[in-house]
């Protein structure tokens, strides 16, 4: 099912694209300022052997929708097998009426005809670009007055590597997104010499190189080898596919939807592309490779499939969860699977303990929170708990490995059957009727059901209640996904009558499990549809460094979210308190960077669609009970209708980052002539001048060098300097070095940078 999946959805694309687009490629080796593709013309610009050509394409996943690539072009190769090797901007998607264009300035731009605006650019207006070339490789290439390339699409792969492409550190591939979800698989070189296989981007599913050796780069080279290549050494790593040094004119290298990694080669005898190496042998290894479908498995013929262990879903398209246990009247009991390996997704956070069989199973009974357990001992007793309904793994009879899935204990319901009597005789005796007596009897009568009745109402209307209110909280348990629904009057009676204001709009509340909450009051004009629309996604998002939205009203003209409450409140009271800033060491302040860093990261790559947070300040960052920095507020601007996938709000997030940074540092308000004055004191040598006074503890001037650098290249105001949330987290973390900056208000170079670096420098070079 795996392997039909993979190969259906390559072959829908394929079908897609020989039927939409590339329909009139003509061949073109030179193409100069002022050249356009659009996608009512259905052009293309075609390299000068003709293997390959680049066009728009429509997107078999989304409808009436185009992307911009290059694919093989062959006449050797049928067109329906003609694969898509680079995608501008990736994912990036464009309707009707769009064009690609090599503008005068030297710029190739994407422009989306239904928004209306530049959607994708190559950036180089300003870098004296006279003519761009798709070459005999596949590599499109602008090229400057001196011949020399100023951009190349080789250095901006998507999900396929193509024969001398290199993948240099940093860099990413990312499998194809599928129903306009971006794919959580990629391929990652990280600086410390390793090639791996990741899904989001902290779980490692395979690697391979030597973490000792730096600046390593992997490369596919054209006899079919993947090698890791030291910049002076030659190889350090090789591996071969099965037809390395064969005859073959066509092979590339590609991340599939499955997240597995695999080498193909053209077969001009069989008219298809083989896949002759892959790098994860067995398929139910790749975290995660059935993502909601359930756990990976083998069938009679040896192909992997996925199958629902969890309840009797069986379809390939519907998900698969662990049913919530809620609901359980009378307890939990586990449901045992022998020789399977089970781990949580959405979110990933099991916990582990050394620990016997029966304790593992006795601990997931008594923690309500536990949806299933796996047991291994291989030498050590483990005990891995989930407590997520997002289960996945795999199963096969060589794993040594038992999993324990639960689910309620409630018994079947059985009414009780009673012997029925025999109506008795009617005597035939006749009576004298007493109508005062029957007159009195019917008055108490229908007293007695008036009051019954009345009782019986009340007793309704308030179980009803009682029932909703645990049906609205029954989600707020730790680990859940789901969105609780309160009306105004529960924010009011949370709050007590919004008594206690602990920020701009926003009260402390309290549930009635006795859970903390943060309520935030919105502005009423948000349409309802579109507010609750925006929180579906907001309310999906999880991560550690972000404040988890419990739920929301959405009542009338009344729109409220609730967040999780975070004990020591923001960090600008932090900062503007001379006694609580003393906490505030030098340590944890640039934890509370680094830790938002990652956050805003997550935002812009880890989330299934871009979201920006759009108001990043010390406000909006809030401290738990242990100083640990929380996010706060991301993802208003969906609720406001305002767009967060264009580039410009990346950049707004990075230099809002870099205001906060420089404020966290200095213990100042953010104003450009404070931002002035602290660029001045580190230009001029002083960088100790802008660290805060009330600091006690002693600063690392390294660390401070860093600091400071990264805060100032987020603070340009050129776009094209500013580094990526990416760079800047590598940066805070000491992986990636970091050149002396310009001034930031001004897009002109200091002499000091001149001096150091003639181009942008170590975080520069990755980020253009």
């Amino acid at each position: 099912m795996l392997e039909e999946q993979r190969f259906l959805y390559g072959s829908t694309l394929l079908l897609c694209i020989s039927l939409g687009s590339f329909l009139f490629g003509v061949v073109i080796s030179e193409i100069p300022l002022g050249s356009k593709l659009s996608v009512g013309e259905n052009n293309s610009w075609v390299s000068s052997n003709g293997d390959f050509a680049i066009g728009f394409y429509s997107r078999p996943d989304m409808p009436n929708q185009f992307s911009v690539g290059i694919q093989f072009n062959s006449k050797s190769i049928p067109v329906d097998k003609h694969t898509m090797v680079w995608v501008a901007g990736g994912d990036v998607a464009v309707g009707n009426n769009s064009y690609l264009e090599l503008q005068m300035t030297g710029e190739l731009v994407l422009f989306d005809a239904l928004q209306d605006q530049e959607v994708w650019s190559t950036k180089t207006s300003q870098l004296s670009v006279v003519v761009a070339f798709l070459r005999d490789d596949g590599n499109l290439i602008l090229l400057n007055e001196k011949k020399g390339v100023v951009w190349q699409s080789f250095d901006y792969p998507t999900n396929t590597l193509l024969p001398g492409q290199r993948l240099s550190p940093f860099r990413t591939l990312r499998a194809a997104s599928q129903n306009d979800v971006s794919s959580l698989y990629s391929l990652y070189m990280n600086v410390s010499g390793q090639l791996q296989l990741r899904w989001e981007s902290n779980i490692i599913y395979w690697s391979i190189g030597r973490p000792s050796q730096s600046n390593l780069s992997a490369i596919l080279t054209s006899y079919g080898s993947l090698q890791l290549v030291a910049p002076t050494s030659g190889p350090v790593w090789s591996v071969y596919g099965e037809d390395h040094n064969d005859t073959v004119k066509f092979r590339f290298l590609r991340l599939d939807v499955d997240g597995n990694l695999r080498l193909y080669s053209w077969m001009d005898a069989s008219q298809t592309w083989r896949s002759v190496w892959q790098a994860v042998e067995n398929q139910c290894n790749v975290f995660a490779t059935c993502e909601q479908r359930g756990i990976c498995a083998f069938n009679a013929s040896g192909s992997p499939i996925c199958t629902c262990p969890f309840s009797s879903v069986v379809h390939s398209n519907t998900k698969c969860l662990v049913s919530s246990q809620h609901g359980c009247k009378s307890g939990s009991i586990l449901v045992e699977h022998a020789n399977m390996f089970l781990y949580g997704i959405y979110p990933v956070n099991d916990s582990i303990f050394v620990t016997s069989l029966d304790k593992c199973k006795s601990m997931c009974l008594s923690d309500s929170s536990c949806t299933a357990v796996t047991f291994t001992n291989d030498g050590t007793a483990k005990c891995r708990m989930m407590e997520t309904q997002y289960i996945s793994g795999y199963s096969h009879p060589s794993l040594s490995s038992t999993s324990f899935i639960k689910r309620c204990s409630d018994p079947m319901a059985a009414d009780p059957v009673f012997p029925l009597k025999s109506p008795p005789q009617a005597h035939k005796e006749s009576y004298n009727i007493c109508i005062p007596c029957l007159v009195g009897a019917a008055s108490g009568t229908i007293f007695v059901f008036v009051v019954i009745q009345l009782a019986l109402g009340f007793y309704l209307y308030k179980r009803r209640n009682t029932y909703k209110r645990l049906a609205s909280l029954a989600y707020s348990s730790p680990g859940s996904k789901c969105l609780i629904v309160l009306s105004f009057t529960e924010i009011k009676d949370f709050t007590e009558n919004f008594n206690h204001q602990i920020g701009p709009r926003m009260f402390k509340g309290t549930l009635p499990d006795n859970q903390p909450v943060a309520i935030k009051e919105l502005e009423a004009t948000i349409e309802a549809r579109k507010f609750r629309a925006a929180l579906s996604k907001v309310g999906s998002i999880y991560h550690k460094g972000l404040v988890k939205l419990e739920g929301y009203c959405c009542e009338s003209d009344r729109r409220y979210l609730v967040y999780e409450y975070a004990k020591n409140g923001s960090v600008e009271k932090y900062i503007e308190d001379s006694t609580l800033a003393e906490r505030l060491t030098w340590r944890k302040r640039k934890e509370i960077c680094l830790s938002v860093g990652r956050a805003i990261f997550y935002l812009h790559t880890g989330c299934r669609e871009f979201l920006c947070h759009g108001n990043l300040k010390c406000e909006n960052v809030v401290l738990d009970e242990n100083l640990e920095a929380k996010v706060n507020e991301f993802g208003l601007g969906m609720l406001y209708g305002e767009a967060s996938s264009s580039m410009a709000s990346a950049q707004k997030d990075v230099g809002d980052f870099g205001k906060m940074v420089l404020t966290l540092v200095s213990g100042l308000k953010e104003a450009n002539d404070v931002f002035d004055w602290a660029y001045k004191e580190w230009f001029e040598g002083h960088p100790e001048n802008v660290v805060d006074k009330r600091i006690e503890d002693e600063v690392d001037t390294e660390e401070l060098e860093l600091v400071l650098r990264i805060s100032f290249w987020c603070l340009q105001v050129d776009e094209r300097l500013k580094p990526s949330m990416g760079e800047v987290v590598k940066v805070l973390e000491g992986s990636l070095p970091v050149d002396p900056p310009p001034p930031p208000f001004s897009c002109r170079r200091s002499p000091r940078g001149e001096e150091d670096s003639s181009e942008l420098g170590s975080v520069r070079d990755i980020g253009m």
